[in-house]
């Protein structure tokens, strides 16, 4: 299928051709017929694109400070290489479209295929000829509502939760400044609820297109007396600001034309400095609209599909999607005047060369248009690259192509001359394609099923979100590949046995999991200080982890499993990798987490068969700036300390060594090693007791800590 995609690194507004998406539990995929484009959001976005790299520094100094904390903890060459890798991603735009359903995921019994429906969000309603759409974020439409109509749907319920916000009554007066598209619709709204508007703007055919739908407007320079004789000089009840300017008059504007005590709300990207005295004197009230409603930015309603209780929270942003529907259908919202462009998919670039003013041209409404046919589309895209004839290769599929994929693993895996990269799959197609066509697949697909079934693949590599791996490698392993998991192996202790279970079959194919660590050169050197102990070892694992968001999916139980689980396990198997065995017991204490953290500021004590003793503090409440992970082990006087990968010193006799590398966590090694192993017919390259063993020690670890602190047997 055809996609508009953005390269954020090259500025490049490009059509590429990708596989069509798969729907997963809770999604239709539709064949989109219109899409809307931003003249807001995306132009911000191309603008952004097409600048220099010192140019999109100087915009974004937050994004520089947070490069500059990354060099100084994990050094110059990997920030580089990592800030490049995010800007090489290609970014999907659009987030507004409309279209007929023709594939259902499963949990999706209220829709039907063949259904007409809008789209909205972010990453979802892009400019595609087929979009995968969770269902909350999907309106059904009745038969007099049009498709180029419905395309306006999101940007609707952007004006409509403005409105909303504003808390306006019947009978109110409302202004409008800007008449662009957002306040042109959002003058619409306040006018069917019963409020009586004037809009105001700069632009005099703008003026002018707002009269000939129903609205008393003015230019800029008349407002103050215009707005005045309007509201028989008491001043407007509310406010909407729907201009798009860095500019502060909006809103001291506002200030002017409002009566004492009156709500403003911008939807708009405005400047905010605001005259303090007159805000004061009036005592105003300011609210920054967010999107569509309530919902937004939250993974379980948008993602999963969640709803609020109505009688709780009445216009989710689903709600308000379903509201502007029926403004159209009763033909309270008309949108067919504000549409001044259409453009097919094709010819999608010159949409932007419009709306950045490359064209020249004045612009409202610009669609893009798609072809009309209703078939399903290849979920395949085939890259002119032929598949190695040699019987000795590891032919490797991919699941998943995300951030990591593509900044790590990938790279360290292509450097490996006997493994032949056949398919990459990824939920969307799109990071597939864009990954498959970096590295050199052979074809890239939207579907699991594609890469699991493939007889042409022997070994499968599992990279994508947490809950799904324990599945996915019984799939793969029961199609007879062999499999390397990503951390963690499962996340609670049901998916764990089932691997177990699988594990044990007769003529299992081999298992690695991504405990990359011990395949590092750091960690053979520092385990061969300590190969011929005699006694227990005693090893303190400090890792400076960083916060992340409590709404991010790995912090998720049910989807991440939570840190401990899910990046934990990654540090649980150094010190197993070192004592030789998994751990048979743990006790475990945190910090309060007092509504910031979530169970990441904590200490792990774990005991090992030989009674050696390893501590894992695991921290979310340092400073980004400082290294991330620093290991000391003490046994029969020697002392080895590894810093961040990149600095091993050793100390035996009072003689001291120090080792210093680029830092190198292991990931090339880890492939080697396995790759080795299936050529070989060798053992798993980490042995089953301890992926098992490991796994289950962070399960334990939780148990601990959630039971006040208890010892608990792995």
């Amino acid at each position: 299928m055809k996609q508009l995609l953005q390269n954020m690194k090259t500025g490049r507004t490009t059509i590429e051709e990708i596989p069509v998406p798969t729907p997963h539990t809770g999604q239709a995929l539709v064949k989109v017929a219109t899409s809307l484009v931003s003249a807001g959001t995306e132009r911000m976005v191309v603008e952004f694109a097409e600048k220099s790299l010192v140019g999109k520094a100087r915009s974004r100094p937050d994004l520089i400070r947070q490069v500059v904390d990354k060099m100084k903890r994990e050094g110059v060459l990997p920030t580089v290489q990592a800030t490049f890798n995010r800007l090489d991603q290609p970014m999907a735009l659009g987030y507004s479209s409309a279209g007929t359903i023709i594939l259902l995921g499963d949990g999706m019994e209220s829709f039907k295929i063949g259904q007409r429906v809008a789209c909205a969000g972010g990453g979802y309603a892009v400019h595609a000829e087929y979009n995968v759409i969770p269902r909350n974020l999907l309106t059904l439409l009745p038969d007099s509502v049009d498709f180029e109509s419905a395309a306006f749907t999101t940007l609707g319920a952007i004006a409509l939760h403005g409105f909303r916000l504003a808390e306006p009554q019947i009978g109110d007066t409302v202004a409008v400044i800007g008449m662009g598209l957002l306040g042109l619709l959002a003058g619409q709204v306040a006018v069917a609820a019963g409020c009586r508007v004037f809009g105001i703007d700069i632009n005099p055919e703008r003026v002018a297109l707002a009269t000939s739908l129903g609205l008393s407007a003015c230019l800029r320079d008349q407002v103050v007396d215009s707005a005045l004789a309007f509201t028989a000089n008491r001043g407007f009840d509310v406010v909407l600001i729907c201009a798009d300017t860095s500019s502060n008059d909006p809103v001291e504007l506002a200030a002017v034309i409002a009566r004492d005590r009156a709500h403003i709300v911008a939807t708009g990207a405005v400047g905010l400095s605001f005259p303090r005295k007159i805000y004061y004197e009036k005592e105003l009230s300011f609210v920054n609209s967010r999107s569509y409603g309530p919902g937004r930015y939250d993974a379980s309603y948008e993602e999963n599909g969640r709803d609020y209780p109505l009688g709780y929270v009445r216009w989710t942003e689903g709600r308000n999607f379903q509201a502007v529907v029926d403004l159209m259908a009763s033909g309270n919202l008309r949108v067919a005047p504000l549409i001044s462009h259409r453009f097919p998919i094709e010819k999608a670039a010159e949409a932007y060369e419009v709306i950045t003013g490359k064209k020249k041209q004045a612009f409202l409404g610009v669609l893009l248009t798609y072809p009309a046919d209703t078939s399903t589309g290849s979920q395949v895209f085939r890259f002119n690259v032929q598949k190695s004839k040699q019987d000795d290769v590891v032919t490797l599929g991919v699941l998943g192509a995300g951030l990591f994929a593509n900044a790590t693993l990938l790279p360290a895996i292509k450097k490996i001359h006997d493994i032949q990269l056949v398919g990459i799959a990824s939920a969307g197609g799109l990071h597939a394609q864009h990954s498959g066509r970096k590295f050199g697949f052979v074809y890239a697909t939207s579907s699991d099923d594609e890469i699991l079934n493939d007889p042409g693949i022997n070994t499968i590599a599992i990279l994508t979100r947490h809950d799904t791996h324990a599945d996915l490698a019984i799939k793969a392993l029961q199609a007879g590949k062999h499999v390397f998991v990503e951390k963690p192996l499962a996340i609670n202790r049901d998916q764990l046995s089932a691997v177990s279970s699988q594990l044990a079959a007769d003529g299992c194919p081999l298992l690695a999991v991504g405990f990359n660590r011990r395949f590092a050169p750091l960690a053979g050197q520092l385990a061969t200080h300590f190969a011929h102990r005699t006694e227990a070892l005693y090893m303190h694992y400090r890792l400076n982890a960083g916060t992340i968001p409590l709404n991010h999916w790995v912090q998720d139980p049910a989807q991440g499993g939570g840190r401990v689980i899910g990046e934990g396990c990654h540090f649980v198997d150094f010190l197993a990798f070192l004592a030789g065995a998994a751990p048979i017991s743990v006790t475990a204490h945190s910090l309060p987490d007092n509504g910031k953290y979530c169970e990441d500021n904590l200490s792990m004590t774990f005991t090992f068969p030989d009674g050696s003793v390893g501590v894992v503090d695991y921290l979310a409440n340092g400073d980004k700036s400082f290294p991330k992970e620093r290991l000391e082990v003490f046994c029969g006087g020697r002392v080895a300390v590894l810093d961040d990968f990149r600095t091993l010193e050793t100390i035996r006799d009072g003689r001291r060594e120090t080792i210093r590398k680029a830092q190198d966590k292991g990931w090339y090694g880890e492939w080697v090693t396995f790759a080795r192993a299936i050529h070989t017919g060798g053992e798993p390259p980490i042995p089953y007791e301890q992926l098992v063993g490991v796994t289950k020690a962070t399960f334990a670890a939780v148990e601990s800590l959630r039971a006040g602190g208890q010892s608990i047997e792995v």
